[in-house]
């Protein structure tokens, strides 16, 4: 297929969309400002005006030419992408190597009825280089070519009867309850957007006149530590208030169906997102409960797909919601060979001891400079470190655990953040087996099995070292057996 001449362009509209977003001169930028600077252009409104001007129509000409000059086609066999302002490249990407597509719609793209088409294509290279990117067509082309690049065929298939063949019928995974937002503020990725707010807002504060600070340091220090509890009072709100904001924005309207082979999820308030994953690409899935997140039986449900790119985003089954839920869902997908097998006790003192040899180490330095320079409060903080060390090691110790099933094992481990992954048997594709010094005086070892899906490993953490055959061969096949030498 020749993109040249069968190749599609997108819609005309998606120029303004890059002109007004500056997508194809951001590059160009660098390389103007020094042209510009060397003319010796001086201040004022004209220099203003000029400077904007030339600014649009660059971003102008770039958006129309990049247009003009990108073209992709999709056929039985292959996606084929054809872009470039001076280089021209083309890019084929076989059906067979297509993980996954997205479609989303940003507010700029739907006041224009236009999106953007995101093909996974695990075609051998790296990074955002996995990618295919469609920007600028309408919504029914995008349904199209996203039907068409899963399926591999076209969107309208005879039946029978030479009608066009009906859709297949949905069945609904999941749907978000928006009641599940409160759950926002035990999780750290939510409240990373309000901290980073709150630190703009000091830096504000910091940058006003003297006059408009607030005094805390006057002469009535009631009225200062008053005026800094409000302070934190108002922090804490701003956290809360802004980490429930953004999952609302992120995850709004979240739903997951089951439509004929595929998994369609669609979410978002201002970017409508709509990700497609096939079934059979799937081998296996990860809960996730943060610290807080256990306090209320919260967790995070994610797909193990082989191949797809940004996994994190795009492999989410459940964003948020009850453990229950999650569980429930996970478990739709691929077994969960439940009861967890505990770890065995040199373990548990194997955690305990890594757990506290950081406060005995201050402790003994507190204990010196207590002696020589009269630093009790080191020594007393070596002394809190280790103590608050046993509980925590005995949490770390309480996450670890594995299972085998006849379809599927899992693995667990994890304290601050404790992640489960449920993986199915075929999905292995080896095993690394490690022992430290210290390990292999206790008889433990961790097993890492190797994946091409998720973070591509996944480890059972200080396993019994006489286990590791038994364990490898039942979540794996009768070719792990090797261990037993």
């Amino acid at each position: 297929m020749n993109p040249e001449l069968d190749g599609r362009r997108t819609s005309p509209l998606v120029v303004l969309v890059h002109t007004v977003t500056f997508r194809q001169a951001r590059r160009f930028v660098p390389a103007v400002i020094p042209l510009v600077a060397a003319t010796g252009f001086g201040g004022g409104t004209t220099t203003v005006v000029a400077l904007v001007v030339g600014v649009t129509l660059l971003s102008l000409g770039t958006a129309a030419l990049s247009w003009w000059r990108f073209r992709y086609a999709d056929g039985p066999t292959s996606v084929v992408v054809a872009r470039g302002l001076v280089s021209r490249s083309v890019r084929t990407v076989p059906n067979d190597r297509i993980r996954g597509v997205e479609v989303e719609a940003p507010p700029l793209h739907r006041l224009f009825g236009l999106v953007r088409v995101r093909i996974d294509a695990a075609a051998g290279s790296a990074g955002k280089d996995e990618e295919v990117l469609v920007d600028g067509v309408s919504r029914a082309e995008g349904d199209r070519l996203r039907t068409a690049v899963l399926t591999h065929r076209a969107t309208t298939v005879p039946a029978a009867d030479g009608e066009p063949a009906p859709p297949p019928a949905e069945e609904e995974f999941g749907r978000f309850d928006n009641r599940w937002l409160l759950y926002a503020p035990l999780v750290g990725g939510y409240l990373a957007v309000p901290l980073a707010a709150v630190g703009a807002l000091f830096r504000l504060l910091d940058e006003l006149p003297r006059r408009f600070q607030p005094d805390l340091d006057g002469p009535d220090l009631s009225a200062g530590g008053i005026a800094v509890v409000l302070l934190g009072v108002g922090f804490l709100l701003l956290l809360v208030v802004g980490s429930v904001v953004g999952a609302a924005v992120v995850n709004w309207g979240f739903r997951l169906v089951r439509r004929g082979g595929s998994l369609v999820a669609t979410r978002g308030l201002l970017t409508r997102r709509h990700t497609e994953l096939e079934i059979d690409r799937i081998r296996g899935w990860t809960l996730t409960e943060g610290l807080g997140m256990r306090w209320v039986r919260a967790a995070r449900l994610s797909a193990l797909v082989t191949g797809l790119g940004d996994a994190t985003r795009r492999g989410q089954l459940l964003p948020l919601g009850p453990r229950a839920e999650a569980e429930t869902l996970g478990r739709r997908l691929v077994e969960d060979p439940r009861p967890l097998t505990a770890h065995p006790l040199a373990a548990r003192r194997r955690r305990i001891v890594r757990a506290v040899v950081g406060g005995l180490v201050v402790a003994g330095a507190g204990g010196v400079a207590t002696a020589t320079l009269g630093w009790w409060w080191v020594l007393a903080l070596g002394v809190a470190l280790t103590v608050l060390g046993v509980p925590i090691g005995l949490g770390r110790y309480a996450a670890l655990g594995h299972a085998t099933g006849p379809g599927s094992f899992t693995v667990r481990s994890g304290w601050l953040v404790r992640e489960q992954a449920v993986l199915q048997r075929r999905a292995v594709v080896g095993w690394q087996v490690r022992q430290s010094f210290f390990q292999r005086r206790a008889g433990l070892a961790t097993v890492l099995a190797c994946v091409g899906a998720g973070r591509g490993g996944y480890s059972a953490i200080d396993l019994a070292a006489d286990e590791v055959a038994g364990f490898t061969a039942a979540a794996s096949g009768d070719w792990a057996g090797t261990f037993r030498s």
